[in-house]
């Protein structure tokens, strides 16, 4: 098949790229980096002829909420416009564990409107929704740092590696359209302020966590990036996930 991964030079999309083109399938990384811009529109007719599936793994420029909102329905209208123009089969999109879940959360309001804009398109879809990667702890644990404490809240959440969700990805884009979502998440239900720790513990430098509820930028929000009983759960756990960083 021919399936064109939009945002396939991302964290998410080079990985399904690689294990589609792996599997013997042609595989094509749209970006603006390689010609193709949903934002815009331009080349997404080139990129998109022949193409029998499209995995949609972009990422906002922002995560401001107007911005992130205006981003995503952008692409998505123009995305599903192309996709049906080319006789598309099947639109496998990326979103995130609990997001219709946290109404006053704009960047998750952006991706209910992407999910909602994919349902909507008349093109056969597939949905995926991943909790938090294990890549961004060490990000979310650098914007809260203060001097030498990093500020933690106790939110649960259950974190995945990023090759789990490009697998989880690239294998939705293989199957057939489920007109439904699938969670998918990772093994174990940690804290966020624990999960700083772990981190710290296996990599110290210096820092020392301290929990905070009103660190940003997950203050506040419940606990829903753990999934329920119905997720799918990978298998690679953090601590093993980290040794393998080192």
């Amino acid at each position: 098949m021919k399936i064109v991964v939009v945002g396939g030079t991302g964290l998410i999309g080079s990985q399904v790229v690689a294990l589609l083109r792996d599997s013997g399938h042609e595989a094509l990384a749209a970006a603006p980096s390689t010609g193709v811009n949903t934002l815009t529109g331009e080349g997404l007719a080139q990129a998109l002829a022949g193409a029998d599936v499209v995995v949609d793994v972009p990422n906002s420029p922002s995560f401001d909420p107007q911005p992130a909102l205006e981003f995503f329905t952008r692409s998505e209208r123009n995305l599903t416009e192309a996709e049906k123009e080319a006789g598309v089969r099947h639109h496998v999109v990326l979103s995130i564990v609990g997001v219709d879940q946290v109404p006053d959360y704009g960047y998750y309001r952006a991706k209910v409107a992407q999910e909602e804009a994919v349902r909507n398109s008349g093109v056969p879809y597939s949905i995926v929704r991943a909790t938090q990667f294990f890549e961004f702890i060490a990000p979310v644990m650098d914007m809260t740092t203060e001097g030498t404490e990093v500020h933690l809240p106790s939110l649960r959440l259950r974190p995945m590696a990023s090759a789990d969700v490009a697998a989880a990805v690239a294998d939705a884009a293989l199957g057939e359209p489920s007109y439904g979502v699938r969670d998918i998440a990772g093994p174990e239900i940690e804290r966020l302020d624990r999960l700083g720790e772990i981190t710290l513990a296996a990599k110290p430098d210096g820092r020392s966590i301290v929990t905070d509820e009103t660190a940003s930028p997950f203050a506040g929000m419940p606990d829903v990036l753990v999934g329920d009983d119905t997720a799918h759960l990978a298998s690679t756990r953090y601590e093993d996930w980290l040794k393998k960083q080192s």
